[in-house]
């Protein structure tokens, strides 16, 4: 009996009035059917009152992305390693490399001399090389190293525009910039700050599950690998063995002392003046640095076609039921690069709202 009706009784028997008594509604809190069909009152049919809202992906997310392509590496790479090392593999080296690049950028009199007197001039130069290129060795081994681990180990700077909703979403992936680690010194490039276009893929299939799983639907990604490999070189490989070189030219100028070269290949020879072969030795390391920009240029005869498919977690960090980041995420897929794809070694992937 409820407690309205106990009053009611009460009432009666101190004789009250009937009035209240028989306009009162009665409450029934013995779990009875109310209507709802489920005998919760709470029509939500899930026993809470509410229903969860769902997490709303849609939005601009930033990403960066880690890639070892150890396995997947073109050849081509190694052309431009090889040519680094054959500045330093000679037991002659660096004096009859050096020696190469200003024949080469001679003419008439002055090269023919230099040419066939080469064998001897070397041997001049190198009992004077530590006052002419102290440093050039163990600086371009170092480059060498760091170029080829660089082309294997890299990161993707990338923005994930996600539009749509639950259930249909589509996004644009776009790569932005890169990501080198170096020995510890890690550093970001844009594209745009090297006259290199965002590579933008449109119409990426997204999807997520009740518990939080983001998917990125298969796609193909194609990079101007040897433009990525330019800014490694130039940008961040350079700066760390040489502060005041800006690229491979002003890093030979830096670690050989053309005039000083110029001299002693005068004083060898006993011909021309100083001047003529310091011009040659200048000419020579311009297009000794050129011949290894032409080989990284050359990697990008055909594009290293990434096929990408993503997964993360997404969070809800701040509870206003909109993903905020995405974490650990991994890449699977393939890769290739003029030719048939290869399976693509795991990759990390991480984002975060914009």
């Amino acid at each position: 009996m409820t407690t309205q009706n106990l009053t009611c009784l009460l009432a009666l028997a101190l004789g009250a009035s009937l009035t209240g008594c028989a306009t009162t509604p009665a409450v029934d809190t013995g779990g009875g059917d109310d209507g709802s069909g489920d005998g919760s009152g709470s029509g939500s049919g899930d026993g809470s009152g509410t229903t969860p809202t769902p997490l709303d992906a849609s939005g601009m997310y930033s990403m960066q992305s880690t890639f070892d392509i150890s396995t997947n590496m073109p050849g081509t790479v190694g052309d431009v390693v090889n040519t680094i090392i054959s500045a330093t593999d000679d037991p002659d080296d660096p004096t009859q490399w050096i020696l190469d690049q200003i024949i080469a950028n001679t003419s008439g009199t002055f090269h023919t001399l230099l040419a066939d007197a080469e064998p001897f001039v070397a041997g001049y130069v190198n009992d004077q090389l530590l006052g002419i290129a102290p440093n050039f060795v163990t600086t371009m081994v170092q480059v060498g190293a760091d170029f080829g681990d660089m082309a294997k180990h890299f990161g993707l700077n990338e923005t994930l525009q996600i539009s749509g909703t639950p259930g249909n979403y589509t996004s644009v992936h776009t790569v932005t910039g890169a990501h080198f680690k170096i020995g510890t010194d890690e550093s970001d490039y844009a594209f745009s700050d090297y006259s290199v276009s965002n590579v933008v893929v449109n119409g990426v299939g997204v999807t997520m599950d009740t518990t939080g799983k983001l998917s990125i639907a298969t796609h193909q990604v194609p990079l101007a690998y040897g433009k990525v490999l330019r800014i490694g070189m130039d940008a961040a490989i350079i700066p760390l063995v040489d502060p005041n070189a800006t690229d491979l030219a002003s890093l030979f100028a830096d670690n050989i002392d053309c005039a000083a070269l110029g001299q002693t290949i005068a004083d060898a020879i006993g011909f021309g003046g100083a001047s003529i072969y310091e011009a040659g030795c200048h000419a020579g390391l311009t297009a000794g640095a050129n011949l290894i920009y032409s080989k990284i240029a050359a990697i990008d005869a055909a594009a290293l076609q990434f096929g990408l498919a993503g997964t993360a977690k997404a969070i809800d960090s701040n509870s206003d039921h909109k993903v905020d980041k995405l974490q650990t995420g991994a890449w699977t897929g393939t890769l290739s690069y003029s030719g048939a794809p290869s399976t693509l070694a795991p990759a990390t992937l991480f984002g975060a709202r914009m």
